[in-house]
């Protein structure tokens, strides 16, 4: 609870720095710092399981751990920030007290208890998207792509409070924890039930970029600045995740035979279409957005398997999607910041051409990140699609663990396009590399590795 105070207090100590001096260099340092606070202050809640605002959120252990993912997340990415925001039309205090703010929605997102602050927690969240998607004004897909956002975004916040409302008048609370007691006192607005869980469902799905729900997905993620798109897919998967873990497993898990059928239709939707579209991409970024989709897939898979790991299985794969994710956009903002291609970065796959040649310590920082991605043993991705392979295998539907391997293997030739265009040969040419940004490159590759050789260590965080 208290990072969520200690952000919303610091966005608006950034905006003030802005104020004063819009380019100071302290910004970004003066970020970090607010969201190391942040982070001390989640520990305050170890051990003191509670509710807050008359019990509309909840703070325990499991929940503080994935609060600090999300907070770390924003950490790292805001470490990758440093030093890209020197054109004369940005603006880095607005942009850093949005992401703070933001990261406020995903931790209301992790730790609701009450329906109206699921939709609180989403539109903080994503109103601040909305403009860091399209801050970069000189870029006029990035504007199309703010544009599109924001409007098919507005129209799924519309299908998840038609949700709410239909789940508010079945059982008369917004209370996700009451709904079995009020709906077996009412049998008869059970149909009521089944539209409202269905509906906010599907308003959550299409924030996790969940198909058919997932039009937006590649358009944004090429149009917004690299480090928003790295910023979009990791901390607001992260908070969707475990916003849908909570709304079905803490609060409508007696209803799991109604709910698991829609999401077995969006995990293999997802699955096939984000694979099999990602095929054909030769942009980084939006070879990634189709990958995002499928890692929703893969991701949901936990979710129709519930049982008491579920949960530590989420949380390791969002670890893991996370470093990745940075790794691999993080290498992209550094190569293609200095190829130039019709006046904007390069973010082609051919950009990484001759990249083990030039710098050799960043096509290794790509290679571990893709073997990830793709499930290959020794790298966290591989035990994070293993635990929720044997989650969905619980469930009995062997047709989703098979889909799921076939669509395994078939992610293997689109992340290892950029690994292949790294080792190939390549002109000359000097890459800048901050030591800063190298650093946490390697820092997230090391992790990447630690967790796929003893994948227990953050685990038993969770016991």
């Amino acid at each position: 609870m208290y990072p969520i105070i200690v952000l919303s207090v610091t966005g608006l100590l950034t905006l003030f720095l802005g104020l004063e001096n819009p380019k100071s260099k302290w910004i970004a340092p003066g970020t970090l710092f607010f969201l190391l606070v942040a982070l001390a202050s989640n520990a305050l809640d170890w051990n003191a399981p509670g509710h807050y605002f008359n019990a509309m959120i909840e703070v325990n252990n499991s929940i503080i751990l994935i609060e600090s993912l999300i907070i770390l997340t924003t950490f790292f990415i805001v470490i990758l920030s440093t030093g890209q925001f020197e054109d004369e039309n940005a603006h880095p205090a607005e942009y850093y007290a949005l992401m703070q703010f933001s990261v406020v929605g995903a931790l209301i997102m992790a730790s609701f208890s009450n329906l109206l602050m699921l939709f609180l927690g989403l539109e903080i969240l994503s109103i601040a998207l909305y403009v860091l998607t399209g801050s970069d004004k000189t870029n006029l897909r990035g504007n199309e792509a703010s544009l599109k956002y924001f409007l098919m975004g507005s129209f799924a916040t519309g299908i998840l409070l038609f949700g709410i409302a239909m789940l508010y008048g079945s059982t008369g609370s917004f209370d996700i924890h009451a709904g079995s007691n009020l709906i077996q006192a009412h049998p008869t607005a059970k149909v009521l039930f089944f539209v409202g869980i269905v509906f906010t469902v599907i308003g959550l799905l299409f924030k996790i970029s969940g198909a058919p729900f997932h039009f937006w997905t590649a358009d944004v993620y090429q149009g917004a600045p690299t480090i928003f798109t790295a910023f979009m897919a990791t901390v607001v998967k992260t908070a969707v995740v475990f916003s849908l873990y909570r709304l079905l497993a803490t609060g409508f898990g007696f209803e799991f035979n109604l709910w698991s059928k829609v999401l077995f239709v969006v995990i293999a939707l997802s699955l096939i279409i984000g694979n099999l579209t990602a095929v054909m991409q030769d942009n980084f970024k939006r070879l990634l957005a189709f990958s995002s989709i499928s890692q929703a897939g893969f991701l949901l898979m936990g979710l129709v398997g519930i049982n008491e790991r579920t949960f530590v299985n989420l949380g390791y794969y969002s670890a893991s999607y996370v470093l990745a994710t940075i790794a691999g956009l993080g290498v992209l903002m550094i190569v293609s910041r200095q190829t130039i291609k019709d006046g904007r970065p390069n973010e082609n796959v051919e950009v990484f051409n001759g990249l083990f040649k030039n710098k050799p310590g960043l096509a290794i920082v790509l290679f571990i990140a893709m073997l990830s991605l793709s499930g290959i043993p020794l790298t966290s991705g591989f035990w994070a699609k293993f635990f929720v392979f044997t989650d969905a295998l619980r469930t009995g539907h062997l047709w989703v663990l098979v889909l799921a391997i076939m669509m395994s293997a078939v992610s293997l030739y689109y992340y290892f396009k950029p690994v292949v265009a790294a080792f190939k040969s390549g002109e000359e040419r000097e890459i800048e590399v901050k030591p800063l940004h190298a650093g946490l490159l390697y820092v997230t590759a090391a992790l990447i590795v630690i967790l796929g050789v003893a994948p227990q260590i953050f685990r038993a965080l969770f016991i």
